[in-house]
């Protein structure tokens, strides 16, 4: 785990090993400061020798400047070594997203993938900041203190060590109680995200229906339980706390009644034994040692919290795509034949998992219209999305253009392959700008063009600002049809081999959809077009049309050959033209 994030670091390198170097000057100059006191001390306040004031004096002033501009350096170095580190951590994880196969996105929850590219980041980029500087200062000033400590009196210094076990304690108490429930915590923090999310993708819905106490109600109890695990972890933290408050004075309590005894019994002469100014640095030493013990265990507990997030973090880093190219890829596609060879799938991953699609055999000629048409539930969409290998067989083989899809280069097959999906996506930009993405380089002729043949050019005039109109996110601001519509035009203005539309005239009026199958054989004779459809109006024209049912191909053939030879096609059609006699 350790070795993945550290791949994160790259350019970042120089200010992180900064980072300790600065952090163990500023620890050295700390460590020194207490002794030049002491001997400020006995050898210039007691003996009244003021030159030596002077002279110690201005030391101590350059030690203390130096402690903060090493202080100050590294506090630089670490922010932009963390800030860096999350910042190529964040690249990468979003990176890896981009290489996701369908299967892939599957495993994760968009909440869950949000939560680890914020929250989770973000613990993880704190732990790196603690452990560049407080890690490293805590044990270099415990090691250089108690060093000290022991030169000025040994005797004195043990009781320091005594504290230590008792401290160790509270660490463990950390361990046992906190990080179990910061675990739970950012579990829960996915859940959170999927409800808040949730309810605003379908704040339209909730408000029809008046169930806003029903949402309200589920975010309560998934906010609490997140209060619930947060306040478990902190009361561990707090009663840790106390502790070490009284280990602190406690020791300062000891050592200054057994100092105070020996400076007592000495005469306060350093040539006899204990003195004021050792006193002194015994109980700044003292300080140190805690103050650095108590910043070990924040470190500790940002290690714990971050830990969790780390997992989740690299967990998503190691997800590997199972879609990948082959050696020496296949970059021209010839042309839009498709053919399905015995094809099988599934969504699980399992050899058990059941059959979404079995025993696909079809052809389909280059330029060909073919209509798909089934039932709910009965895999059309699964079918389409293998031709683009948005997921890859368990079976069999699918060929476009008399390759197997495995052996192009998928960049290369998914720019010949355009699809308009049952959830049509627009982008916050312009009504142009949303066009483009079928091609980034077209003209506004082209754009304009494309949005003619899908029906969308009339309606985007209308509009405000015409092609300059803001698109809202999700496309919020246009209907259903017109969304269809301008992902249709998308899709043109790719000017694919292969246009596949899945339901996606579903939103428009009969009209719209005629005009649109019209243009589509005028303009791109030799795209293959596959249209999946509800309606059998909308295919009923096609060359051929795939009638699809459990998974299986079920009849393929012209209109009236279905109609003749395939009763589930027959029964569809009546009942459609018995509900467009109801209506008229």
């Amino acid at each position: 785990m350790i070795k993945k994030l550290m791949h994160s670091i790259r350019e970042y390198k120089l200010p992180t090993i900064l980072t300790p170097v600065l952090v163990s000057l500023e620890v050295a100059m700390e460590v020194i400061i207490p002794l030049l006191m002491s001997m400020l001390i006995d050898y210039g306040i007691e003996r009244n020798n003021m030159d030596y004031i002077i002279n110690m004096g201005l030391l101590l002033v350059a030690c203390a400047i130096l402690s903060l501009f090493f202080g100050a350096m590294a506090g630089a170095t670490a922010a932009k070594a963390s800030a860096g580190f999350a910042k190529n951590l964040r690249h990468d994880m979003f990176y890896t997203l981009q290489d996701f196969s369908f299967r892939n996105i599957d495993n994760f929850s968009n909440s869950s993938i949000i939560t680890r590219l914020t929250t989770d980041v973000t613990n993880v980029q704190n732990a790196y900041q603690m452990i560049t500087r407080m890690a490293v200062r805590s044990p270099i000033m415990l090691a250089f203190s108690l060093v000290m400590s022991f030169s000025i009196n040994p005797g004195m210094a043990l009781i320091f060590v005594g504290v230590i076990p008792i401290l160790l304690v509270g660490m463990i108490i950390i361990v046992k109680i906190a990080r179990p429930a910061f675990e739970r915590v950012f579990k829960t923090y996915d859940k959170m995200n999927n409800v808040v999310g949730e309810n605003l993708r379908g704040i339209r819905v909730v408000k029809a229906y008046v169930r806003e106490d029903l949402e309200t109600q589920k975010f309560r109890k998934v906010s609490g339980d997140i209060y619930k695990n947060f306040t478990l972890a902190q009361k561990a933290l707090i009663t840790c706390m106390p502790l070490m408050m009284l280990c602190i004075y406690a020791c300062m309590l000891l050592i200054s009644w057994f100092g105070a005894g020996k400076i007592v019994d000495s005469g306060n002469d350093p040539a006899v034994g204990f003195t004021t100014g050792q006193l002194m640095s015994l109980v700044s030493y003292a300080m140190q040692i805690l103050m650095s013990l108590m910043m070990l265990a924040m470190v500790f507990v940002m290690i714990i919290m971050s830990r969790a997030s780390a997992e989740r973090v690299v967990e998503l880093l190691d997800e590997k795509s199972d879609i990948k190219d082959c050696d020496n890829p296949i970059f021209i596609i010839k042309d839009g034949s498709i053919r399905f060879d015995n094809v099988s799938f599934s969504y699980g991953k399992e050899s058990n998992a059941k059959p979404c699609l079995s025993d696909i055999n079809l052809d389909i000629k280059s330029g060909e219209t073919v209509g798909i048409i089934g039932g709910t539930g009965s895999s059309k969409s699964s079918l389409v999305q293998l031709i683009p290998r948005l997921y890859d067989v368990n079976g069999g083989a699918v060929y476009v253009g008399g390759v197997n899809v495995k052996k192009y280069d998928i960049e290369s097959l998914r720019s010949e392959v355009a699809m308009v999906l049952q959830k049509n996506v627009l982008f916050s930009g312009t009504v142009s700008d949303n066009i483009r993405w079928g091609d980034e380089h077209a003209t506004q002729q082209e754009v304009e063009r494309v949005c003619k043949l899908a029906q969308a050019d009339e309606f985007i005039r209308q509009m405000p600002d015409g092609y300059d109109t803001m698109i809202e996110q999700g496309g919020s601001n246009v209907s259903g049809g017109q969304r269809q519509r301008l992902c249709i035009a998308r899709a043109l203005l790719k000017k694919p081999k292969i246009i596949i539309l899945d339901d996606s005239t579903s939103a428009v009026d009969t009209r719209t959809d005629a005009l649109i199958r019209e243009a589509f054989a005028n303009e791109i004779p030799d795209t293959t077009k596959l249209i999946i459809a509800q309606r059998i109006s909308s295919v009923q024209h096609a060359d051929k049309i795939v009638v699809m049912d459990n998974g299986k191909i079920i009849a393929v053939g012209t209109h009236e050959e279905l109609m003749k030879n395939n009763e589930i096609y027959r029964e569809i059609y009546i009942s459609q033209q018995k509900g467009g006699d109801e209506d008229e």
